[in-house]
């Protein structure tokens, strides 16, 4: 747990540090941030599930879904960043950032991704309170992939 929290601390301060300051102004408002230059947001973690796919095809669909809706999530403005993690002995596979404040609000993002409906991947969601930078993921992403 201790090498996760530090990954994700690392992943959080490298993005904020390549992004601009969002503590003032209309960019601070456009991103939502308080008077720090923060906001809220949910933090998912995939885990192993219950669920093994019974074949190669069936984990290849299910997985193309999980992409496909990893997609769609990033492009309608609700995930943030996304990524797997290296192999740990709590069965953590992979992580979302979410922007919402509302673990509620964030499960429901999650349960359309077809992994996590059929049970490969099992969920955790925690709140987080980290820089409004954190918004500019996705528009920076699409940059440096064009």
């Amino acid at each position: 747990m201790k090498r996760f929290i530090l990954l994700l601390c690392s992943v959080l301060l490298v993005a904020c540090a390549t992004t601009p300051a969002a503590t003032t102004g209309s960019l601070a408002e456009q991103l939502g941030a308080d008077e720090r230059g923060m906001r809220s947001y949910v933090l998912v973690i995939l885990k192993t599930g219950p669920y093994t796919p019974a074949s190669e095809q069936e984990s290849s669909t299910l997985f193309a879904g999980h992409f496909a809706n990893i997609e769609r999530l990033a492009n309608e403005g609700h995930l943030l960043v996304a990524g797997p993690l290296g192999e740990n002995d709590n069965a953590y596979r992979g992580i979302f950032v979410i922007s919402t404040a509302s673990i509620d609000e964030a499960r429901a993002l999650v349960a359309t991704d077809p992994t996590v409906a059929a049970g490969v991947f099992t969920v955790e969601a925690y709140r987080l309170y980290s820089s409004a930078a954190l918004m500019q993921i996705p528009e920076l992403h699409r940059q440096i992939t064009e």
